[in-house]
């Protein structure tokens, strides 16, 4: 085992860290350590890094509630750089993307993996932007005007999707579809109804389904 007084931090007291997704492999950021978030990240088992924007300590999901849980953390060969492999709660990144690196300089992005977006991360970042209500927020205009307001959305975003889908228009189709699903999980948040809710309800239907066809072909 590497000890804290082994690693080489840099004359700004830095040490490079590359956080992995534990699960599927994927480097989701790259921050920066000193020793005092080291240690905390080592004691809370969450990560910790010091912003050198803000000059301070910056506890990832503190804000956002998209905490990442560590599950191992290791030194390089010069002990000048470390990875850290987490399971996270919600984005990694601060635009609200799975991964901070969705830029290609070689090769192109393929797949929904890489493009970062699942439907409880969307969530996680609303549930975010309820909590801090940043200023110019579309989102935060919306939780801020309230339930009404969000219900309004909700019933103009289905009627673009009628009228789309009836000019038989498929890219419009998709965009509106997009637009409601945002505005429809909007609405789950205020109401505090989760992903998983939602989805333990289609999935108790499709068994369901399933009793009542097998029942039908006996």
């Amino acid at each position: 085992m590497v000890n804290i007084d082994d690693l080489k931090f840099d004359d700004k007291g830095l040490i490079p860290a590359i956080v992995v997704d534990a699960d599927s492999g994927k480097v989701l950021t790259l921050a920066y350590m000193n020793k005092e978030s080291l240690e905390i990240s080592l004691k809370e088992k969450k990560t910790c890094f010091w912003s050198r924007s803000r000059q301070e300590l910056w506890r990832k999901g503190e804000t956002s509630g998209h905490y990442q849980h560590i599950e191992s953390i290791t030194a390089d060969c010069d002990r000048d750089a470390l990875t850290v492999k987490v399971h996270k709660d919600g984005p990694a990144c601060h635009l609200g993307t799975d991964s901070c690196f969705m830029y290609p300089l070689l090769g192109e992005a393929s797949g929904a993996d890489e493009k970062g977006f699942d439907p409880k991360d969307l969530y996680k970042l609303l549930e975010g932007r309820k909590a801090e209500m940043p200023e110019g927020s579309y989102t935060s205009y919306l939780f801020e005007k309230g339930m009404d307001k969000i219900l309004k959305k909700v019933g103009e975003e289905c009627t673009e999707v009628i009228i789309a889908a009836k000019g038989n228009d498929k890219p419009e189709t998709i965009y509106e579809i997009a637009d409601l699903m945002y505005h429809v999980m909007v609405m789950m948040v205020e109401m505090g109804i989760s992903v998983e809710e939602i989805m333990d309800e289609l999935a108790s239907r499709h068994i369901i389904d399933h009793k009542v066809k097998q029942e039908k072909m006996k």
